[in-house]
């Protein structure tokens, strides 16, 4: 619109298009043009330009305003109509978008109205204000061209119930090409939450080919890799990664909420969209919350969000009949020598069937299912075993024993006995303090200990009363 003045007191205002014929009109009117030319340049016939000058003639500038403004549209809302629906507004939907409250106006109260007649209404009533805000410039993202390439995960922390219960957490599940939505509510975001979303999505729709999450230490290990990591080449992993890397799903960690903007912006239409139907409905636990969002709610924003992917092959995975025991916390623990093992305070008992497979100081694999069930496993086949209700008693080794327990005295005529006797050589004690050997008669009679007699040895000769030398047991 352009403001022209008329007059000396008067402001007329004139429509870009009323401002060109003005033009035109003062050209004839100076006789720069005809009727005839000035009907080609404003695109008009020769009898309608022929009018227009006429009405210019007589009224001047304001006789080239279209008759219409200013009046009422014949199409409006009626007064009455108006004021029910912005009184309804106030009453229920008083925090509503205007493109949210119109659907329920339509679907709950059977009134009929545009979402943008209804934000042109409450501007004007001053029940909204316009909200302009800046954001940095990022480039977009294509989406993926089929559906199940990739799958955003995310969790949504927000007062879901409006303060009618303890806070709590909606994972979310979108699909990148299809916009397909799952959700389901949960008390955190845990690795159990992350892995029944996953499952769900599986169960309805098979693996996805990846799935894009945040740096959540959930899907991302902070510690530092294990010397088995670091010689394998491998970064550590979490549950979840272990999880999905034997499911042989990517694992698609992303550098900021915004890369995975499908996902966030979803959140958002949740935290508005979902939050006023819980409360319309007076829902105020899960399990309820979870019943009406896979009955009512996610299938009817399924209907109204989804779009058809770019191609039309479907490339999710078929799932593995273990699923649920992949989905699942594995550790790994040494067998001792008893054959137990000892897992978060709890002992479990290796059956004696196992025996051939040799596990004694061996690691194996104990598995925790999502339901609580406990699983033994070595190089992927499971182990029979027992749990032992309380800590088995230790064993304790007898203590090793060197050396003989009792004496035992050659005969006289030992050849032992005899051999030292023969030769003249200085054993043990003898040697030591230079005794020499006996003469006369070889004839070895038996003496007392006290009377110096000799005790055998495995290698030597010692007098009775003396140690003999510790062996080494290096």
């Amino acid at each position: 619109m352009v403001e022209a003045t008329v007059g000396a007191m008067e402001t007329l205002t004139m429509s870009r298009k009323e401002r060109d014929r003005m033009t035109i009109m003062v050209g004839i009117q100076h006789g720069e043009l005809t009727l005839r030319a000035a009907a080609q340049v404003l695109g008009l016939s020769y009898r309608q330009t022929r009018r227009v000058w006429r009405r210019y003639q007589g009224q001047g500038d304001a006789g080239l305003v279209h008759r219409a403004r200013g009046r009422p549209s014949p199409r409006r809302t009626s007064p009455a109509l108006r004021a029910r629906i912005l009184a309804r507004y106030r009453e229920r939907y008083g925090d509503f978008g205007p493109t949210l409250a119109a659907e329920y106006l339509r679907e709950e109260d059977g009134l009929e109205v545009d979402h943008e007649t209804l934000r042109r209404w409450l501007l004007a009533e001053g029940m909204r204000t316009l909200q302009r805000r800046r954001q940095r410039h990022r480039q977009w993202r294509e989406r993926k061209p089929c559906f199940g390439e990739m799958v955003q995960l995310d969790g949504s922390h927000h007062d879901w119930f409006e303060g009618r219960r303890e806070p709590c957490v909606l994972m979310v599940g979108v699909d990148d090409a299809t916009n397909r939505l799952r959700a389901r509510f949960f008390e955190a975001e845990t690795t159990h939450a992350s892995y029944d979303t996953f499952e769900d999505w599986t169960r309805r729709h098979r693996l996805p080919r990846s799935v894009y999450v945040d740096r959540d230490s959930i899907y991302r290990c902070e510690g530092e890799p294990s010397v088995a990591d670091q010689l394998a080449g491998r970064e550590p992993q979490t549950q979840f990664g272990r999880a999905m890397d034997q499911l042989g799903v990517k694992l698609i960690l992303a550098r900021s909420p915004q890369a995975k903007g499908r996902v966030e912006r979803m959140n958002g239409v949740l935290q508005d969209r979902l939050v006023k139907a819980l409360r319309l409905e007076g829902i105020c636990d899960l399990a309820s919350a979870n019943r009406y969002l896979d009955r009512v709610f996610l299938p009817a924003l399924n209907r109204r969000l989804a779009r058809e992917p770019a191609q039309a092959a479907d490339v999710h995975q078929a799932v593995p009949a273990n699923l649920d025991e992949i989905l699942s916390w594995e550790e790994e623990r040494v067998v001792q020598r008893d054959w137990t093992v000892t897992w978060q305070g709890r002992w479990f008992q290796i059956q004696r069937a196992e025996e051939a497979r040799n596990l004694v100081r061996r690691p194996i694999t104990v598995r925790r299912l999502r339901n609580g069930g406990i699983q033994l496993l070595t190089g992927g086949q499971k182990l029979r075993w027992r749990e032992l209700p309380d800590r088995p008693p230790r064993v304790h080794a007898a203590a090793r024993r060197v050396g003989r327990t009792h004496r035992v005295k050659p005969a006289t005529q030992h050849p032992w006995r005899r051999f030292g006797i023969a030769t003249g050589k200085r054993y043990g004690r003898a040697a030591r303090l230079g005794a020499r050997p006996p003469t006369g008669p070889q004839i070895a009679t038996p003496r007392t200990p006290n009377e110096g007699s000799l005790r055998l040895g495995p290698r030597r000769l010692y007098p009775v009363g003396d140690r003999a030398p510790k062996r080494s047991t290096s």
